[in-house]
């Protein structure tokens, strides 16, 4: 494509262009995907695009008003402005101003699974050295108050935290308590195998209004494969657990979430009719990371992300022929990115934020007291490697802030300021994810070309955008549906 010089364009009466990137689109190049720095997105021919480029699309012309609309061009500086502009911009950036919403505090790392694919480094039931202690609990209640969001989600994850159930109790009343006066919007979530649920314990959190988050792999033989015990009954008490859940808090108030090893690739379809047959609305489709056991056993358990794009499109497909019939499923991951594309709201969700959503959206608070911006700084610590520890507990949160750690994350957490995010036609909608490149590549900033994330997020908004772009009317209308409901609620962090 050739354009013309800039002065060519640039300050000539007609219009004047603003910040924009685009993208040749993979399944058909004879048309590009071009946004602006807002969000706002239209495809378009390559020959039109570049007369917008050239500055000869005439003012009457319809293309002309709907470039306008989106933020792409503006007519005579002179009469023009770009209060607009700027408050889209600000409304998509929002979530900065509220500070971090998700708080997880791991009470124990102890668990009675052996998943291969764990992301953290589990412990044996019976290492209760592995326990937040009491004191440590205490002073993870005061910093979460000392951030300024008016809404908290505080998510209990493990190991097993049924293990450790007495903590989650503790703290549970202790912010509670706190709240009389804070006055702050709180949502309880417990990440579980759901395998040791108690009556006290529900009628704990039925009386605190939690919700649980559990994995679910897939069928019988897949999650026994994928999530063993000594029993070899993992299934069964995952499934009665859920059961339970559901009568004592609500059917709404259990969800589910599967993480996909090398033997589930092969088998999307029963994945999804699985979360069908038990009544989930909802899936999500995770891969594997690159982190605890995942990472020791990837030649046994992994893949490329070009298997997993291909296991997504299967599974989208069967999806939509599910939602065809009448029932709703949605799945989280893409329904979270069908918003970034059609709403012009922020959703918050950590791993699509710039600003980076490390220590801007989520906090963790580890076993030992250690504190860490996001659960994949957690989870390299498990591994042994703390280069993302913020501090500790008894620590203010304005001395976290002010750390190197918070720096190095900060300075590498702008997608709009990274080699090759800078000029990706989808970088509106994605996050920078520092963690997750240091994690995989060694270094915070990484080699976006070769970035197994950004050849996630690129190949899921392909599919997403070209799936909605070449579907039927009634397809289309289910990929929009997805994206109204993501503006809700923030989804709930990791499960178990």
């Amino acid at each position: 494509m050739k354009f013309a010089p800039r002065s060519a364009f640039v300050g000539q009466p007609g219009y004047r262009l603003l910040p924009m990137r685009f993208r040749r689109l993979p399944w058909d190049e004879s048309r590009v995907l071009v946004s602006s720095m807002a969000g706002d997105w239209m495809v378009m021919p390559r020959a039109e695009f570049e007369r917008v480029v050239e500055g000869t699309v005439a003012r009457e012309e319809a293309l002309f008003a709907d470039l306008e609309a989106r933020h792409l061009v503006m007519a005579d500086p002179a009469i023009s402005t770009l209060a607009p502009l700027l408050s889209q911009y600000r409304t998509r950036k929002a979530y900065i101003e509220r500070g971090p919403c998700l708080h997880i505090f791991v009470v124990s790392l102890r668990c009675h699974h052996t998943c291969a694919y764990c992301q953290v480094s589990r412990q044996p039931v019976g290492e209760t050295t592995f326990d937040l202690t009491p004191e440590d609990a205490r002073h993870a209640v005061d910093r979460l108050f000392e951030w300024p969001a008016p809404d908290l989600t505080v998510e209990f994850q493990g190991g097993e935290p049924l293990l450790h159930f007495e903590r989650v109790r503790t703290l549970t009343k202790a912010i509670t308590e706190r709240n009389r006066s804070e006055k702050r919007n709180l949502r309880f979530v417990i990440a579980s195998t759901l395998h040791d649920l108690t009556d006290d314990q529900l009628a704990f959190m039925r009386d605190h209004r939690f919700e649980l988050s559990t994995s679910l792999d897939g069928p019988e033989w897949l999650h026994n494969a994928n999530r063993p015990r000594p029993e070899r009954d993992s299934y069964r008490r995952t499934i009665e657990g859920i059961e339970r859940g559901r009568k004592m808090l609500g059917e709404h108030a259990v969800s589910a979430l599967t993480t996909l090893t090398r033997r589930s690739l092969d088998a999307p379809v029963e994945i999804v009719d699985e979360y069908r047959k038990l009544g989930f609305h909802s899936i999500s489709l995770r891969p594997l990371s690159p982190y605890g056991f995942a990472r020791k056993t990837e030649a046994r358990t992994g893949y490329s992300i070009d298997d997993f794009l291909r296991f997504y499109r299967s599974a989208l497909d069967h999806l939509l022929a599910v939602n065809r019939d009448g029932y709703f499923m949605e799945e989280t991951y893409g329904r979270l990115l069908l918003s970034q594309l059609f709403t012009p709201f922020a959703h918050g969700y950590v791993d699509l934020r710039s600003p980076t959503g490390a220590g801007l959206g989520a906090v963790v608070y580890d076993y030992d007291g250690l504190v860490y911006p996001s659960d994949e700084a957690r989870m390299l610590a498990s591994m042994g490697d703390r280069s993302f520890a913020l501090g500790h507990v008894d620590e203010t949160v304005a001395t976290w802030l002010a750390s190197p750690v918070m720096q190095k994350v900060l300075e590498a957490g702008v997608a709009e300021a990274l080699p090759t995010c800078a000029d990706c036609a989808y970088v509106p909608f994605c996050g920078a994810d520092p963690i997750d490149h240091y994690a995989r590549q060694g270094d915070t900033i990484g080699h976006r070309p070769t970035s197994d994330f950004c050849r996630k997020q690129m190949g899921l908004f392909d599919l997403l955008l070209r799936r909605w772009e070449q579907g039927t009317q009634e397809e289309r209308e289910i990929l929009e549906g997805w994206a109204i409901r993501s503006t809700r609620r923030e989804p709930v962090g990791e499960a178990a």
